[in-house]
């Protein structure tokens, strides 16, 4: 929590997420144009962001992109927060909100945690029913084999399709997939009106990564959605959930209970 409250402390690195935050995903060349600051800073203050698990970066070929992470922030507000007047803390339930929003003109968004397990256990949260169910609420049909199909059930309501399917599978280092695909049962399960699934079934599908590094003794769980088109409902629908789902995530493998499930959206607009 300390280096979370330093790395803001700055107003350069504070400057770098406003950056991320109105658009996600740049490079470091891109970066360092956009806020006319030396390459050599900029790396500095990257750095100590990604300390603090402010920003997460991926490798995309030989550039490494760089994302706004809000799971620290949602953390801070589920774990910490909650115990005390939420007037109080106005000003930081601000800055989560600010944190977790990604701009409208990125194809992708990024979160990132550490988790205190093991690779094996943090598969197994990932890809087990019985695990699934109590953070997510979701349960997969598959073998985890690259190109089967995926059934998912949510809500009650199950989901196939042929293009739904299982991308990349190597155990307890990443996992990728194609995500599911709306139907008008499911859109009844979620509270999802005519219009908005009308807009969800016209858009390309979307892919999640999930990609899983040991670090003494946790494991940093990176997740990456992307191939959303521009404007995408979908993403502006699931983004926000992303940190909450990953808090309840790391709650269950540590303490054996999730967080407390929200209450759920009703998707009408």
């Amino acid at each position: 929590m300390d280096e979370i409250f330093k790395a803001l402390a700055d107003d350069s690195r504070r400057r770098l997420l406003d950056s991320l935050n109105a658009r996600n995903g740049q490079s470091l060349r891109e970066l360092c144009s956009g806020l006319d600051m030396a390459r050599q800073s900029v790396s500095k203050h990257l750095a100590v962001l990604e300390a603090a698990n402010l920003v997460t970066s991926v490798r995309r070929g030989r550039e490494k992109l760089h994302y706004l992470n809000a799971e620290p922030i949602n953390a801070i507000a589920d774990r910490w927060i909650s115990q005390y007047d939420r007037e109080r803390v106005n000003a930081l339930a601000d800055l989560k909100l600010a944190l977790e929003a990604t701009s409208m003109g990125s194809d992708a968004f990024a979160y990132s945690t550490y988790i205190r397990t093991t690779p094996q256990k943090l598969w197994q949260g990932l890809t087990d029913p019985a695990f699934t169910r109590r953070y997510w609420g979701v349960e997969f049909d598959t073998d985890w084999k690259p190109g089967s199909t995926m059934t998912w059930t949510e809500r009650g309501a199950s989901i196939a399709h042929p293009d739904q399917v299982v991308l990349e599978s190597e155990p307890y280092r990443r996992l990728s997939y194609t995500w599911h695909t709306f139907t008008a049962e499911w859109a009844k399960s979620a509270g999802v009106s005519e219009e908005v699934l009308a807009r969800l079934a016209a858009e390309k599908r979307s892919k999640v990564t999930f990609e899983l590094e040991p670090v003494g003794e946790m494991v940093k769980l990176t997740v990456v959605q992307d191939r959303f088109e521009s404007d995408s409902t979908l993403r502006e629908m699931i983004q926000h959930g992303w940190p909450a789902l990953l808090s309840s995530l790391k709650t269950l493998l540590e303490t054996g209970e999730p967080l407390p499930a929200p209450e759920p959206d009703r998707h009408d607009s």
